[in-house]
Parts: C-alpha cells; sequence; structure tokens
C-alpha cells in the first residue's frame, strides 16, 4: 500500500466484484486515521474470514481457465494482507440477507494474528482501517497533507464511479459528506454523472461515441477539439469496467485527434472498452493499470477509426451549434490569436461558388441573395426573419458582413457566428486533398541512391514480416543482414524528406504499436502546408454569395470546427451571450 487512496481502491474494487450496488467510505484526516468502506455485496462467509487475510489467498480464482480470462477487478489476493501488515484492520460482513448475524475478523501488525468473533452486520461487508502506516514511521512520514491525500482518495472514488453509472457512491470526510453519486440506469442519468465528476462545462462539450465491431465495443464521450486542455488531467479509459492507462491506447487517441488539437494541448474523454476477458492480459503490472492486448493492432486500429469517425462529424450542423466556447477552449483560442492568420497568395476563391442557397421564411421569400448585395458590407434590402423553428435556416446561418478582411459575420437561429475565413477555407481545401489522396492511392518513387541503414536484429525482421503494411504506406524497405536493411521507395510526396528519420521513426512504431502513422502523418504535413498556401488569404474581400457560399462548404466539411492547425474555425454568440455584454435583462 502506497498511501490512502490505494487501500480505498482496492476495498471498492473488492466490492464491486462482491457485486454492491451501493458503496460508502468514511475518511478521517485525509485517510491516515480512519478509513471505512461499507457495501451492500454478497458479502464473506464466516470459514472464509480469517483466510481473506491470508497472505496470498484469494476466492477469484479457482482454475487456470480464470487466470488466463481475468473477469474480476481484484484477483492477486494480497491487498487485504497487506494492509493489515501497516494499520489496524477491521472486517465486518454477513452473507445473509434477512438476519443481521454476521461475524467480524481482527487484525493488526506484523504478526498477522486474526481474531474471529460474532458481529451484528446486514448483508455486506465493512472493512474499517485505522491508523495507517503506524507501525511503519519511515512509511508514514511520506504521506502527503491530509488535503493532498484525500485529493487522491477523491480521484480514485470518482474513476470508480465512472466505470460503474450503476453503483450508488457516498463519501464522507470528518464526519461531512462530500459526494452522493446516486446509481444512474438511463442515458441521460449517465451523463449526469459525467457532468457531476468531469464537470458540466466537459459534458456541454462532448461526442457521443458508441461503436460495436465482432467482440469489440467501444462507447462513452470524448470531447470537441474546441474543448482541450493544458494538461492530461481529464483522461479517462476503461477496458472491461477497469480503469488503465496504456500506451497502445494513448497513440490511438492522439492519432485520432492529429490534426484537429491545437498544439500543446491535450484531449477529453471518457470512454469504455468491451472485449472477451481472454483478449486482454491484465496481470503485466502490479497495480493493475497497465494491460496487454493480445491483438494489440485489431484494438489500435478500432479505437483509431472509431475515434476519427467520430471527430469528423464535429462540424456545424453535427455538433451543438448553442454550445459557447470553453474556459480551456478561450485560452486555446488566445494562444491562438498571437498566430499571423493569412498565408501565401494564394489560389483564387472561384471554389467558393454560391451554393446551397436556399429560400427564407422572411419577407419576400425565394432565394437568400435577394436578401443581400453584392460586395462588402450589410445590404439595404430586407433581412430574412429568423425563428427558432425555422428548418430553413442553415446552421451557420447567412452572411451580414465581413470585418477587417478576415472574419466574417453570420446570423443563425441562435444568434451571432464569427468565422474566421482563412482558418475556414484552409480546412476545406486540406479535406479536399486528402480526399484526392485516398482516392489515388500512395504512390512510390525511387531513391535515385538505396539508402542502407543499420538496424537491431527485432527492426531487420519486422521489414520482413510487415512487408506489405510497409508498401501499403509508400515505403518500401528489405532486409539485406541480420541487422541492415537497405530503402530503395518513399512515397513521391516525401521523396525530399529525411529517408533514414522516417524509416526508423516507423520501424519504431511497429515495434511498439502494430503499426505506424508516421508517413500518413508527414504527407498531411505536406497537404496541410499546400492547404495554407491555396486558401483564401486574409484581408482579401468577399462577396456575400461568396462568404455563404464557404460557410455551407463548412457545413459538409468533416473537422471543419477546427484548421489544420487545431484553431478553432468558428464561434457562436447566442443571444444570452449578446445580452450579458450589455447587461440586457438586469
Amino acid at each position: 500500500m502506497e498511501r490512502p487512496a490505494s487501500v480505498v481502491k482496492e476495498a471498492i474494487e473488492n466490492s464491486l466484484d462482491a457485486g454492491a450496488s451501493r458503496i460508502e467510505i468514511d475518511v478521517e484526516a485525509g485517510g491516515t486515521r480512519l478509513l471505512r468502506i461499507r457495501d451492500n455485496g454478497a458479502g464473506i462467509p464466516e470459514a472464509d474470514l480469517a483466510l481473506s487475510l491470508a497472505r496470498h489467498a484469494t476466492s477469484k480464482i479457482n482454475s487456470i481457465e480464470d487466470l488466463e480470462a481475468v473477469a474480476s477487478l481484484g484477483f492477486r489476493g494480497e491487498a487485504l494482507a497487506s494492509i493489515a501488515s501497516v494499520a489496524r484492520l477491521l472486517l465486518t460482513a454477513n452473507t445473509e440477507a434477512e438476519s443481521a448475524r454476521g461475524h467480524q475478523a481482527l487484525c493488526e501488525g506484523r504478526e498477522m494474528t486474526v481474531e474471529v468473533r460474532p458481529a451484528p452486520h446486514p448483508r455486506g461487508t465493512t472493512l474499517e482501517v485505522r491508523d495507517l502506516f503506524y507501525n511503519t514511521p519511515a512509511r508514514r512520514k511520506f504521506l502527503r497533507t491530509e488535503k493532498t491525500e484525500f485529493g487522491h482518495i477523491l480521484e480514485v472514488i470518482k474513476r470508480q464511479a465512472l466505470s460503474r453509472p450503476e453503483v450508488t457512491f457516498v463519501l464522507s470526510h470528518n464526519g461531512k459528506q462530500v459526494i452522493h453519486y446516486s446509481a444512474a440506469h438511463t442515458d441521460s442519468e449517465q451523463k449526469r454523472r459525467v457532468a457531476a465528476i468531469c464537470g458540466k462545462e466537459f459534458a456541454e462539450h462532448t461526442v457521443a461515441v458508441e461503436r460495436s465491431a465482432g467482440p469489440l465495443r467501444l462507447w462513452g464521450w470524448v470531447a470537441e477539439p474546441t474543448f482541450s486542455r493544458s494538461q492530461a488531467d481529464l483522461q479517462y479509459f476503461f477496458v472491461n469496467g477497469r480503469v488503465i492507462r496504456d500506451k497502445l491506447v494513448s497513440h490511438a487517441i492522439r492519432q485520432a485527434y492529429r490534426d484537429v488539437l491545437f498544439h500543446g494541448r491535450h484531449p477529453a474523454f471518457v470512454l469504455f472498452l468491451e472485449l472477451d476477458p481472454a483478449g486482454v492480459d491484465v496481470n503485466v503490472h502490479p497495480t493493475k493499470h497497465e494491460v496487454r492486448f493480445r491483438e494489440s493492432r485489431g484494438i489500435h486500429d478500432f479505437l483509431f477509426s472509431t475515434l476519427s469517425r467520430a471527430l469528423g462529424d464535429v462540424r456545424p450542423g453535427h455538433a451543438s451549434v448553442t454550445a459557447g466556447p470553453s474556459s480551456e477552449g478561450v485560452a486555446a483560442r488566445q494562444g491562438a490569436m498571437g498566430l499571423e492568420v493569412g498565408g501565401l497568395p494564394g489560389s483564387p476563391v472561384s471554389s467558393l461558388e454560391p451554393r446551397h442557397l436556399k429560400g427564407l421564411s422572411g419577407a419576400g421569400g425565394g432565394d437568400a441573395s435577394h436578401y443581400y448585395a453584392r460586395g462588402v458590407g450589410t445590404s439595404s434590402a430586407p433581412q430574412p426573419e429568423f425563428s427558432a423553428g425555422s428548418a430553413e435556416i442553415p446552421p451557420l446561418g447567412f452572411a451580414i458582413a465581413q470585418l477587417h478582411g478576415v472574419y466574417i459575420l453570420a446570423e443563425n437561429q441562435h444568434g451571432l457566428v464569427l468565422v474566421d475565413m482563412h482558418a475556414a477555407h484552409e480546412r476545406i481545401t486540406y479535406e479536399r486533398l486528402k480526399g484526392a489522396r485516398d482516392t489515388t492511392g500512395i504512390t512510390r518513387q525511387p531513391l535515385l541512391v538505396p539508402q542502407t541503414l543499420s538496424v537491431s536484429a527485432r527492426e531487420a525482421a519486422i521489414c520482413a514480416e510487415q512487408a506489405e503494411e510497409l508498401a501499403a504506406l509508400g515505403v518500401w524497405v528489405e532486409p539485406v543482414g541480420e541487422e541492415m536493411v537497405m530503402v530503395r521507395e518513399l512515397p513521391a510526396a516525401l521523396i525530399e524528406a529525411d529517408a533514414e528519420a522516417l524509416v526508423r521513426d516507423v520501424l519504431s512504431d511497429l515495434l511498439e504499436f502494430g503499426t505506424s502513422d508516421r508517413v500518413a502523418s508527414s504527407m498531411d504535413e505536406l497537404l496541410s502546408t499546400m492547404a495554407c498556401h491555396g486558401s483564401v488569404r486574409a484581408n482579401r474581400r468577399l462577396t456575400l454569395p461568396e462568404m455563404n457560399a464557404l460557410l455551407r462548404d463548412m457545413e459538409e466539411t468533416e473537422r471543419s470546427g477546427q484548421c489544420n492547425h487545431g484553431r478553432p474555425t468558428w464561434v457562436q454568440l447566442g443571444m444570452t451571450d449578446l445580452d450579458k455584454l450589455f447587461l440586457r435583462g438586469r
């Protein structure tokens, strides 16, 4: 046991394994004086009370098959014994639902002598731990302040409460109730629990994820890219109900967010992966925070494709257009304001043809262009009437003006929309370039002089094993010795790239994750540069029909909520936001 939070984690996992639907945690002095965890689970039979406190004893593994497909959270059988060796432990349990009869096991100190006696208790188990590390002062002095230790306990309970929404969790500290998470059974109740744990802002800026493929199922919520964090403090990933931190999972998620996050920012998510317990080894780390997947590449591809598809739909009309900027998102935008907007002279904006201009329900009816004069500025013609129930108004509404040749101002049914026209057109151009590349495939080009690299034996072996994978990436590398490979071809678009650095990075990824996005990432960077140079520049005056055409293209383009560099392309200011600015209604 490292700290009081470790005790709480092990106890809660035992309660969950026992089928508890309600878990109450009482803490005093940050857990150093008292930790009491009470549940209404199956309880422990009298005959097993003493055995449950013995070292290396477990009732959760009955056969070798159970060990190969672990379905319980705890299974090592060391937690209670470890706790008892450094604290005064009292374990009370009852397996009878109708009777208050129960038994109690008392154990403390290094001798690990267990005394069992009758004690009244409802069905379930109560673990009481007092004076943690009282007999190991060297470990006790390394504990932090009461506030810090309680913060770690709080984080443990939040994770467990996210993993099991159907269970009620109650936490009290020094006699005062701190949290009460009622059992959540419906989708709306689960969303409320997520909001209570992760914050209301996170819940309002999330995209729901739900996908099944064979034995795999991924569900939960990922934050929109504009709701990013300065640190990775809002990332929860669960495998079969177990909270984990895994390199392969983190890599797949980062890859999905690759070109929609502002640099230096971190995504936020609460995700649940379900699969056959035999497909994941949870016995590779003492704390069970790390796992090893038997089909790691398949898991990686499933996570990446699912999240990439979900994030691709984060665009006007698919995500909530009424959601305002988050505080973290505002920080990202403020950081982005220091960047130069615009680029080199690009291609003409003839591609921004006025399309999808639907009739409006305002005075005069007819085509939307009827209300706008060509040129910059607002039209003197009658403006359309916006009503909340109008189905004719597109998500980004219609342009009403251009500000300093940089921003498009548009009106939709919620209020005012501000669009960074260069950032928006950059994303549109970028996605079209990627689509064209994906349609034609990757063209390989031979190096003028093949390059020989010294590599490890494992890297040379993986070149031979995954020759088809490398070829699909546009890379032709062949082993020419036990620790030597020769690079013969690269993607034509990257022929000027550093061949050695690119191939070494690809081989490193293949060894660690079974897949690599290095080539795709490098090609995307090239296409991003091309898109930046080929997009409408700042200070380019657009006509209102051109502005409206850009808005319609944004509504149809994947990931159009962010430019290629992760900066937001548009923000919504609702009527409530505008009223606050002018103190209306006060």
